[in-house]
């Protein structure tokens, strides 16, 4: 299946359907959760727009783990029922969904105490396998400690005492996003970025009947006509129902987690090592075509959901983490991206830690015709969104049932011929990321040669990617190219610093910027790695957040660079 493009001229017809249309259902968030909403209501026949502030997956959607896993630590919650759902979850995206972005990886779990742990953990295993954790995935097995490094010879032999080989899934989860968003926009869904929902529309009983809406590109004001609102906000839910009802929203209890990227050789490992911690979990997980990400941290945070960057604490906290199995550490040298995301966790009103707090998801009723959906986990989307639309539905008066189970994403079918290429062959690794839509920007390499190039300091990625990322993903800035289409901004020592350059006049072109207008992205694009840098220079939140800001404000210093 293709089509559902989401570049410049699908964005233009979203807006003029905006204007003369009235949707069953508006869609407020162009995260996982509110493009999955987006993708269900639209294969159910209902008419939906989307509108995003931002771009597509621009917040917690492009800053976890990446991982489509089961919810193993779930187990010793006693939440059998989120661990059911996500396991049932996993296997539907591996097997029909999304198998061309969904892959295996061999996590190796370590044993650190004797006697009691292998038979907890196993127990837990083989609880995990029963539950569907070994549908389509190979069972758990129990290793020697000798087998285990080597396995990962890069463990300290006196960190373990053993370990289990378990497998989980994995996926890029700002493109996923994208794909998600595309196969709506397939679907007959109308969505556009750059969208912020000022406030919501009322008729005189108070119902909802539509939002009001800015476009940040144009400045324009304009009203969105809707039977009903679906408020998939993430971590900014809080704020924008603040915007709908004028009153404070206390929903959720944001949770700070960070990661790091060193290189693949930077830890002698084939399999991903998946450890305790005194909070929660710890894991370093192969990552893309030679990397490893390393992470995360689990602390609660106060600030603005559009400010959340990582401090020198955060980076110090994971390497020790790290370095305290290896028999080689990892330097803060050896570190090429760093990213911090919030996870959207519902307050429980206990004052819980946030590493406590559920991980599952509530809808809520702040407004006749308006429902809102909080929580979650990024395994769990698609039941998210289709718990949503249910409500929209019993809200309009019956419909459909949600069909998405059996909805493959855009490229899902085509995604068996795989070039037999080696690991650096641009065709091989195009379609490891897209999938059979990766013919589709190898389409655009072969009509120009210039395209065919490696992007200046990235030679993993074709220059065919950026206008790809522009014409069919919807990126609409050198960010969303290089920080969610690609991973370059997190991949690359300089941080896509030289690739900025390079592809600038690429999107340019595709979104009609002029030179002087090209000059200025790249700046932007190259102040706010900066300003991410500086961050890490500050060993507090409220110090990194301030640095941070100056920067971006130009007013503050930025990092010397070598």
């Amino acid at each position: 299946m293709t089509g559902g493009a989401l570049g410049p001229e699908a964005r233009d017809r979203a807006l003029e359907r905006f204007a003369s249309e009235q949707f069953d259902v508006a869609v407020v968030g162009g995260g996982i959760t509110g493009v999955g909403i987006a993708l269900d209501a639209a294969t159910r026949g209902l008419s939906v727009a989307l509108v995003e502030s931002g771009d597509i997956a621009g917040g917690t959607s492009s800053r976890s783990s990446k991982l489509i896993h089961g919810g193993l630590r779930y187990l010793e919650m006693l939440d059998f029922g989120l661990v059911r759902e996500a396991l049932n979850e996993r296997r539907l995206l591996l097997t029909r969904i999304a198998p061309h972005l969904v892959r295996p990886v061999p996590l190796l779990f370590m044993l650190t105490r004797r006697y009691w742990e292998r038979p907890y953990v196993g127990s837990g295993l083989m609880l995990y396998d029963a539950m569907g954790g070994a549908r389509h995935l190979p069972r758990a097995r129990h290793l020697s400690k000798e087998r285990a490094l080597r396995a990962a010879p890069a463990l300290r032999p006196e960190s373990l005492t053993g370990a289990v080989l378990f497998h989980d899934c994995q996926e890029d989860d700002a493109l996923f996003a994208a794909y998600v968003a595309r196969t709506a926009a397939s679907h007959g869904a109308a969505i556009a970025t750059r969208l912020s929902a000022d406030g919501v529309i009322t008729a005189a009983d108070g119902r909802a009947t539509g939002l009001e809406l800015t476009d940040a590109e144009s400045g324009r004001v304009c009203t969105l006509r809707a039977r009903h609102v679906i408020c998939a906000a993430g971590v900014a839910t809080d704020r924008v129902l603040e915007r709908f009802t004028g009153r404070p929203s206390t929903l959720l209890r944001p949770s700070k987690g960070v990661h790091l990227v060193v290189p693949r050789e930077a830890i002698a490992a084939r399999p991903g090592i998946f450890m305790r911690t005194e909070k929660s979990i710890f894991h370093a997980l192969p990552w893309g075509d030679g990397h490893w990400l390393l992470g995360d941290t689990d602390t609660a945070w106060d600030g603005s959901p559009d400010e959340v960057v990582a401090s020198g604490a955060d980076r110090d906290y994971v390497l020790a983490k790290v370095n305290g199995v290896l028999r080689t550490p990892v330097e803060a040298s050896d570190v090429v991206g760093v990213f911090a995301g919030l996870r959207p966790l519902v307050a429980s009103g206990s004052g819980a830690d946030t590493a406590r707090l559920s991980r599952g998801h509530r809808l809520f009723q702040p407004l006749p015709g308006v429902t809102a959906i909080a929580g979650g986990k990024y395994t769990t989307y698609r039941v998210m969104a289709r718990d949503a639309v249910d409500a929209a539905v019993r809200d309009l008066g019956g419909g459909a049932p949600s069909r998405t189970a059996d909805v493959p994403l855009v490229g899902a079918r085509a995604a068996a011929a795989v070039p037999s290429g080696g690991a650096d062959d641009p065709a091989a690794l195009l379609h490891r990321r897209h999938g059979g839509c990766a013919e589709e920007a190898l389409e655009l390499a072969a009509e120009d040669p210039q395209l065919a190039r490696a992007i200046a300091g990235a030679g993993r990625y074709l220059r065919a990617e950026a206008v790809y990322a522009v014409r069919q993903l919807g990126a609409r800035d050198l960010d969303d190219v290089l920080a969610r289409r690609t991973r370059i901004a997190i991949e690359v020592p300089d941080q896509g610093r030289a690739a900025a350059a390079d592809v600038a006049p690429l999107v340019g072109r595709e979104l009609g910027w002029s030179e002087a207008e090209t000059a200025r992205r790249v700046a932007a694009y190259v102040r706010l790695r900066d300003a991410e840098a500086a961050a890490l220079e500050e060993q507090s939140d409220g110090a990194a957040r301030a640095r941070y800001a100056a920067v971006l404000r130009g007013d503050g210093q930025s990092p010397e660079r070598s």
